[in-house]
């Protein structure tokens, strides 16, 4: 997936209740209980049908890392999907999302200012406004570099203008070279 993608869904795991199946047979059984059977998981996971009857009966314990990397992924995205909601819908209607990145940021203003792209270290509570547009634009099968687009007008309102309270005539931030990135709800 991509660096924005994988750190908002990281941010939704954090509001889980309990923890996911860690073993391969119980995520096996999980997928099956939520696929409603044992062909719809080989096809998903581009197994035979076979073999994923074996792991369900735990006669296979430990799949292949490629596999066993496609099978934590499925079970995480279909795990506790009412939590999943409540969460995201309260970051989007109040809470709002706090970015913590260590990047070089920079910005577009008139002549006379300095606007020098720099390594920095921030973490910005984001407002619900933005929170909402990073996840619908994830949703809508954005890429890294629009979600990055997003984020960095979120910095630019947030953290260099503060909310229209300074720096009126900034254009752009620049957000690149990022080294960390984490969101959290």
């Amino acid at each position: 997936m991509s660096l924005f993608g994988d750190g908002l869904d990281a941010a939704v795991q954090k509001a889980f209740t309990r923890p996911a199946p860690k073993t391969a047979g119980a995520q096996m059984r999980y997928l099956v209980k939520q696929l409603k059977g044992t062909r719809a998981v080989a096809q998903m996971l581009r197994i035979s049908q076979r073999t994923v009857e074996r792991y369900v009966k735990d006669q296979i314990k430990k799949p292949r890392p490629d596999l066993a990397a496609r099978l934590e992924r499925e079970v995480k995205q279909r795990w506790q999907p009412q939590i999943r909601a409540k969460a995201r819908r309260k970051a989007v209607t109040t809470d709002g999302i706090v970015l913590d990145t260590r990047a070089r940021i920079g910005y577009t203003a008139p002549v006379g200012t300095t606007d020098e792209d720099r390594l920095r270290h921030l973490t910005v509570a984001l407002p619900p406004q933005y929170a909402a547009r990073l996840f619908d634009a994830k949703d809508q099968g954005a890429d890294d570099r629009q979600l990055r687009q997003i984020a960095a007008e979120a910095l630019k309102e947030v953290y260099f203008q503060d909310d229209g309270r300074r720096a009126g005539q900034l254009e752009q931030v620049r957000f690149t070279d990022i080294e960390h990135l984490e969101f959290d709800l």
